[in-house]
């Protein structure tokens, strides 16, 4: 593998594969599923993966740097 290829995965590998899996393994993502009553069919969740699938790095740095709800 020349050292093109190398860089070439390891920007797929760290700019997108780590991002998601990160948005996928976090429970701070937001439940897989919607409630019954919520309007939107997309869960929290998916809509973050979209979001980093399409962003990248982007979206990622979104994800992370995004307002925490406050619970009560």
């Amino acid at each position: 593998m020349t050292n093109e290829q190398i860089i070439a995965w390891s920007i797929l590998i760290l700019g997108w594969g780590l991002p998601l899996l990160h948005v996928i393994l976090s429970r701070r993502a937001g439940p897989w599923r919607m409630p019954p009553e919520a309007g939107c069919p997309m869960s929290p969740r998916v809509g973050w993966l979209v979001m980093v699938l399409m962003l990248g790095p982007i979206g990622w740095l979104l994800f992370v740097a995004r307002p925490r709800r406050k619970t009560s």
